[in-house]
């Protein structure tokens, strides 16, 4: 076979064979395939789309690429992964919060992807966190805590390792079967018995619209279910940042309040939620109101929080009560109204300017800038009040102006959005 053959036939809508998937993951993973090879498939693939055997094939082929993760119990083994979006910082707080629930958590997460922010980068704000651990430092710690957030290793799916870099900054994100191959392919290599997939829908994430976000929901339930590995999908709504803070340090600032039983109320809504289909998927709970009920009694008990301090602490990291940040300058309306729409590509993209996220693989990230966003769609606001604060570090943070007003009352966005159907 030739990899430019196999490029051109993607490139003119045509369809690959299990073999010629085979050879290119073992390909790339070898050295055979090359960077600017996969980058142009993957542009390809972008454009032309994977139908559901591909994207089956594909995602075995990433799994198979490297080691799965041993069980070290008989608890129940969860995850959650998120389609990505400004503020998400679930992850974070879920981790913790379900290892104090009897399940184990053995989260396999990545770094930033175009304007969306990386569960790796929040943590290595953290002075000594280290998110890259061998299968037996990661086992020795889920067998301590019941849960671990570190990063894809060379020997856990090492083909999605590379190939999610390479999406960041070739701008091949947006696929539906390149994010359903790398979230499960990790995901099977964990080995675990239920995955809750929250899929954000708005202009925050990856997919803008309902019908996007339930395409992708389905390619992951279907393509999940075929793996084995019963997949929840859930849509939320991404058309404002999800809490109050979009950032690096200022993101663990927000999840430690959750964590202590406080913090944005839709942040803890969501959180309680996902951790429940999870509780109920293994059997750890009746239903989602007696799920949610126990689960945020460990927040506010604290026990949720002294688990994360566990972790991290197992993993390296020195916790302080919240992370230093940048520079900070506010910004108040100008006049009164309610809140209509937030700009999130420019939040995104001035993160991004300021040195918080990355326009190629090798950018350095400054944890200490951020954004505070004081205001969600729906509320009012008086002249004078403020909107929103910037934190800024080395780089200056570009005129944004992120708060659109409306003279007339607008509704708030509902966070859990109905049911995606696949009729």
């Amino acid at each position: 076979m030739l990899t430019a053959n196999l490029i051109r036939t993607k490139r003119d809508g045509g369809v690959l064979s299990a073999d010629q998937w085979r050879f290119l993951i073992e390909g790339y993973c070898d050295g055979l395939v090359t960077d600017y090879q996969m980058s142009a498939l993957a542009m390809a693939i972008y454009f032309r789309g994977l139908n559901r055997s591909e994207t089956a094939e594909l995602t075995r082929c990433m799994v198979d690429s490297g080691e799965r993760l041993p069980r070290v119990n008989d608890r129940p083994r969860v995850d959650k992964h998120s389609t990505g979006g400004l503020g998400d910082k679930i992850s974070l707080i879920l981790a913790p919060l379900l290892a104090c629930c009897d399940v184990d958590v053995p989260m396999i997460s990545g770094r930033g992807l175009g304007r969306t922010g990386g569960t790796l980068d929040k943590l290595e704000a953290i002075e000594g966190y280290e998110t890259q651990l061998t299968i037996d430092q990661s086992s020795r710690v889920l067998k301590e805590v019941g849960c671990f957030i570190v990063g894809a290793t060379e020997s856990i799916a090492p083909a999605d390792r590379r190939l999610y870099g390479l999406r960041d900054v070739t701008g091949t994100v947006e696929s539906v079967g390149l994010i359903t191959a790398s979230i499960l392919s990790k995901k099977l290599a964990a080995s675990l018995d239920a995955l809750v997939m929250d899929v954000k829908v708005g202009s925050a994430g990856f997919m803008p619209t309902i019908e996007q976000a339930s395409e992708l929901a389905g390619s992951l339930q279907a393509v999940g279910s075929e793996a084995g590995l019963p997949t929840i999908p859930i849509l939320s709504d991404m058309d404002q940042p999800l809490g109050r803070a979009i950032g690096n340090a200022i993101e663990v600032n927000e999840s430690l309040d959750v964590l202590r039983g406080g913090g944005p109320l839709e942040v803890r809504a969501l959180t309680l939620r996902l951790s429940a289909e999870l509780l109920v998927a293994t059997k750890q709970a009746e239903d989602l109101r007696s799920a949610e009920k126990s689960l945020a009694s460990q927040l506010d008990s604290g026990a949720a929080m002294q688990r994360f301090e566990r972790m991290v602490q197992e993993q390296g990291g020195k916790l302080s009560e919240h992370l230093p940040l940048g520079k900070r300058s506010e910004h108040v309306a100008k006049q009164s109204g309610w809140v209509e729409s937030i700009d999130c590509p420019a939040i995104g993209d001035a993160i991004i300017s300021m040195g918080g996220g990355r326009r190629k693989t090798t950018d350095p990230v400054d944890p200490s800038v951020g954004i505070d966003l004081q205001v969600r769609i729906g509320d009012r606001v008086e002249a004078g009040q403020p909107l929103w604060t910037v934190y800024e570090g080395a780089k200056p943070c570009p005129p944004i102006t992120p708060v659109q007003l409306s003279g007339s009352k607008v509704p708030a966005r509902p966070l859990i959005l109905p049911p995606c159907r696949n009729d």
